[in-house]
């Protein structure tokens, strides 16, 4: 069987012409549009506005055949779900034989602390085996693909470079290569989609939390990122997965989402989803993203700022059970209006470092994987402007945006 859908479908093109034009004329029914390749349905004008969009795990139809009579093995969270369902047990309910869940960062159900160690279980509903793809055990190793026939990834991202489900996927993508195992990516909106910004990753920084040579926002779907590591072989001795990608229905790069599902602990609400490129890169600084708040990667503060016009005092909260500053006062910025979800942006760290009084102890040693370039930290210290410090990505951030268009499965408006 092959396992290449969007290989198939962009090797027939004349059946998408005509279908397109099926569409555009008024010559084909609902019920045959519904029957139609993806990509017809994604890119024809002719579609109603109101078209419901339908993740790639919703279209059963489309990658059930595919596992029918195998044994399946599951990259999967709490955000693997069809409507109020998991996809574990859509798919135990239509009988495919699911042998094995690996589970992320933050676990399969999505409640572990960031950079806690998550240990392998059973599933409590269905008793299947829990393997963890965090810690020691990133990639899935012989014996755990041995008795699988296909690989399925069915995980939200939220569209940056060191957000770590991604990195998860490329090793997923390294084991199935070196096993000549087949993997189904299932794929999901990017809710930070609609733009790409940020320093390229210098390769010398290369991590768990920024893998690839690309921005920090990078404007992929998981899909589109999944055909870019293909293409450019960026995967160990420049191996490629057989991939098969179920793109999302009705979907463009322009499209507003909302995830229906928290993707981790501390990312609760599109507030701090749209937030998170511009907030993330603290983690690398003695400044609190409000983990123990109420209200995570939406307030930022230090005791070390010197404006006390706001503050927040973080506490022990689940997926946060030891958070920066436990129990003491932290000054800085409310970011919880609708006004304040601005996209990538260096102000606040540039302002949080120039009103610092521990300017000399601000940095650690985890800015650079997370800026992915040696160079910001030195630019925020010799106080460089914004811009000054964004014409420094260029023409590494320019290049990345060409190369870009030639994986996208989605239409865009990006130059």
């Amino acid at each position: 069987m092959n396992f290449d859908f969007f290989r198939i479908m962009m090797t027939q093109p004349l059946l998408i012409l005509y279908s397109a034009l099926l569409l555009a004329f008024g010559s084909c029914s609902p019920k045959q549009a519904a029957a139609l390749p993806a990509a017809v349905l994604q890119t024809s004008p002719a579609l109603p506005a109101a078209q419901a969009l339908l993740t790639g795990a919703a279209q059963l139809e489309r990658y059930l055949p595919l596992l029918q009579g195998k044994r399946v093995g599951l990259i999967v969270n709490q955000t693997s779900t069809i409507g109020q369902t998991h996809l574990v047990d859509t798919l135990l309910s239509r009988g495919v034989q699911v042998t094995t869940i690996f589970a992320p960062e933050h676990g399969f159900r999505g409640e572990a602390d960031a950079g806690a160690h998550v240990k392998d279980a059973r599933d409590t509903k269905t008793g299947l085996p829990i393997i963890s793809l965090y810690g020691d055990n990133k990639k899935p190793k012989p014996e755990q693909m041995k008795g699988l026939d296909v690989l399925v990834f069915d995980i939200q991202d939220v569209g940056t470079r060191f957000y770590t489900y991604i990195s998860t996927m490329h090793y997923a993508m390294e084991a199935c290569a070196e096993n000549n195992k087949p993997l189904l990516i299932l794929d999901r909106p990017n809710p930070n989609g609609n733009y790409v910004d940020g320093p390229v990753l210098e390769p010398a920084l290369k991590s768990f939390v920024g893998m690839h040579p690309i921005p920090i926002v990078h404007g992929l779907t998981v899909g589109e990122l999944a055909k870019m590591i293909n293409g450019e072989k960026w995967l160990e001795g420049q191996r490629q997965a057989n991939l098969t990608i179920i793109p999302v229905a009705n979907y463009t790069h322009q499209t507003a989402y909302t995830l229906p599902v928290k993707p981790s602990p501390n990312l609760p609400n599109q507030q701090s989803i749209i937030l998170y490129p511009s907030l993330c890169l603290f983690e690398g600084t003695n400044v609190s993203v409000g983990r123990g708040t109420p209200t995570p990667f939406q307030v930022i503060g230090s005791p070390f700022y010197t404006s006390k016009a706001f503050s927040f005092t973080p506490q022990s909260t689940p997926g946060a059970t030891n958070p920066p500053y436990k129990g003491q006062t932290c000054y800085g910025f409310d970011l919880t209006k609708p006004a304040d979800a601005q996209p990538f942006t260096l102000a606040f760290l540039l302002d949080m470092y120039q009103n610092s009084t521990k300017k000399e102890q601000f940095f650690n040693p985890f800015f650079e994987k997370l800026a992915g370039t040696t160079a910001l930290r030195q630019q925020v210290i010799a106080g460089k402007t914004e811009a000054e410090i964004r014409a420094s990505w260029e023409p590494a951030l320019s290049k990345y945006k060409q190369l870009r268009k030639q994986y996208l499965l989605y239409p865009d408006n990006q130059k």
